[in-house]
């Protein structure tokens, strides 16, 4: 049986007393990085403690900001909208270096990453909606593939094992005006400096539907779906068209819509649990068990095997109440992972 490795998607709650007002102004002044970078090596090291086996950095950014700001930023830029390759830096890479040096101090082993950037696709939508600027586009995807290349080779104490192109907008965005081709095409892009480097590139999609495109995309090999949250998604997948083209799947194996679980609390208990908060561990004691958990990761792996290469939770865990609820789903899915293992 291959390996299946577990990872998380990337965000995760605020501390208490800490509010997304002063992460954005943090990262926009960079006067207060003590604290700032204390903030996300704690949600990192949680992640670590929790069993996560590739942790993704705690996503505190807007997902599409993180990136817009420095290529609207003439600074920053050597032609229109084109990123100049020393600004492409991913800022909490910068930070959790020093959870990595002392994980490797500790277990003398470098600590495998897996890092998330916004793809072309979802940023362009989100500077020009429902245009077609091919040029522009396949600019955005070259700037992705230089944040990509800039942080592949400047981490010192940790390896980039995995590279998740986010694009939840395929599939469900009617306003995407590009054809597969230019998907393909701006995809490739993005992550030709993952790829050779020898990363494992992922596309995290929020549907299953065009799902073969990433299939068809040389430089991706593991497609993301959500779908612990929509099984149906799987219903979508080919598994001969993943052996076809060498490509696995990162399948999601928790559920993380946290309005919907809160939604069943509510309606069983006829209180709203986001203010009677008594009820909120239920997501992780009744709801979100190692043994769903278990259950799921069964069930598809009969279905897809050995195609199978990462599970975890299914998206980011930034919209949950708090960390403590956000740290036990995680050591939920250590535990229902470890359970299949040890039973497969």
């Amino acid at each position: 049986m291959q390996e299946i490795i577990f990872d998380d998607i990337g965000s995760y709650p605020l501390p208490e007393g800490v509010s997304k007002e002063w992460v954005r102004n943090a990262f926009k002044t960079r006067t207060e990085d003590e604290k700032l970078f204390t903030v996300i090596n704690d949600a990192f090291q949680q992640k670590i403690d929790a069993g996560v086996e590739v942790p993704t950095y705690p996503q505190y950014q807007d997902m599409n900001e993180q990136f817009l700001k420095v290529i609207r930023d003439s600074e920053c830029t050597e032609g229109p909208f084109e990123v100049k390759l020393e600004c492409a830096r991913i800022e909490e890479l910068e930070a959790i270096e020093t959870v990595a040096k002392a994980y490797k101090e500790k277990f003398g082993e470098t600590l495998k990453v897996r890092i998330c950037v916004t793809g072309p696709t979802e940023l362009y939508l989100k500077e020009f909606g429902g245009t077609r600027y091919t040029d522009i586009y396949t600019i955005f995807a070259k700037n992705v593939n230089k944040f990509v290349r800039n942080s592949m080779k400047s981490a010192k104490n940790f390896k980039i094992a995995t590279v998740s192109i986010d694009e939840p907008s395929i599939g469900l965005n009617p306003e995407l005006a590009f054809d597969e081709n230019d998907i393909t095409s701006a995809l490739t892009e993005s992550s030709k400096a993952a790829s050779k480097r020898g990363a494992d590139v992922e596309i995290h999609l929020h549907s299953a539907l065009y799902y073969n495109f990433a299939c068809q995309t040389p430089t991706i090999n593991v497609i993301g779906i959500e779908s612990a949250g929509t099984p149906s998604y799987l219903d979508l997948i080919d598994k001969k068209v993943l052996e076809d083209t060498d490509s696995f799947l990162r399948l999601g194996v928790a559920r993380t819509d946290i309005y919907s679980l809160t939604g069943v609390l509510n309606e069983k208990y006829c209180t709203n649990v986001w203010k009677d908060q008594q009820y909120l561990p239920e997501i992780v004691t009744q709801l979100e068990t190692p043994a769903a958990i278990t259950k799921r990761l069964r069930l598809a792996y009969r279905r897809f095997g050995s195609q199978i290469k990462y599970v975890g939770p299914d998206c980011g865990l930034g919209s949950w109440p708090n960390q403590k609820i956000a740290f036990i789903l995680l050591s939920n899915v250590a535990q229902g992972i470890k359970d299949f293992r040890e039973n497969c």
